[in-house]
């Protein structure tokens, strides 16, 4: 009896120090994955950095090749207008890379897109295509570097750490920037995008297309008036909402 109860601790133990030795090979094999990636990741930043400062005037000047740059710099988790919190002195990955200048680029495009969305926040109730925002930066400085699409989002997402007011938001397959903090409701959001078809909605059409009552299309069109988000036909039978984007081309 006593030699059976000693084998089986005997047993016991070999179990212990077994699964020891797989959890330390684990441990080991685990460890260096870690360290090849790190020395992988390593290799293709410093590809990456040699690819910026020989390609660095095409990143200042050309949008396209710009937005592609930026998109290989995601891929690797590095976010160019991130500050280096490491580094303070050395400032972002753009500017270790490409000079300031390229890094200020985004700033001051934030800029003139604050001053515009505030300049015509009383015309649109603060809410703007994109693509209305680009057409029109551009139009002011036809000599410099043309600005993308992927500029205007990237400078706009540029100003999250300031807190609420400028975001881009997505309706009706478009993206606009909304420079106000309130947050639209769910009906407020619908109506709009209902808009981006002739430009215009009214109490009939949110009614024959999304089944409202009157009383529900009455009071959500009466909020986007009091935004600014629409502005009002009375001369139309039944009334016409426009979109104030949608005037300007009519």
């Amino acid at each position: 009896m006593s030699m059976r109860r000693g084998v089986g601790l005997a047993a016991f133990d070999n179990r212990q120090r077994a699964a020891q030795h797989y959890s330390d090979l684990g441990t080991s094999i685990l460890s260096t994955h870690i360290s090849e990636l790190s020395e992988q990741l390593r290799t293709f930043q410093a590809a990456l950095t040699k690819f910026a400062e020989s390609h660095s005037n095409e990143i200042r000047s050309d949008p396209v090749f710009r937005s592609e740059f930026v998109k290989m710099c995601a891929a690797i988790g590095v976010d160019p207008l991130a500050s280096s919190a490491a580094n303070k002195k050395s400032g972002s990955f753009w500017a270790e890379l490409l000079g300031n200048d390229v890094n200020d680029f985004f700033f001051e495009l934030a800029v003139r897109i604050i001053e515009l969305c505030r300049r015509t926040r009383d015309e649109n109730g603060g809410l703007m295509l994109v693509d209305d925002v680009r057409a029109y930066i551009n139009s002011l400085s036809p000599n410099r570097p043309p600005v993308s699409h992927e500029d205007i989002v990237r400078a706009v997402n540029s100003l999250a750490p300031l807190g609420h007011g400028f975001e881009i938001v997505k309706l009706a397959s478009k993206e606009f920037i909304r420079s106000v903090p309130q947050e639209m409701s769910k009906d407020q959001a619908v109506a709009i995008e209902a808009t981006q078809a002739m430009g215009y909605i009214s109490i009939p059409i949110l009614r024959d297309n999304l089944g409202w009552e009157t009383a529900r299309s009455i009071t959500v069109l009466d909020d986007l008036v009091a935004a600014g988000l629409v502005w009002v036909d009375d001369q139309a039978k039944p009334k016409e909402y426009w979109t104030p984007s949608w005037i300007k081309q009519v």
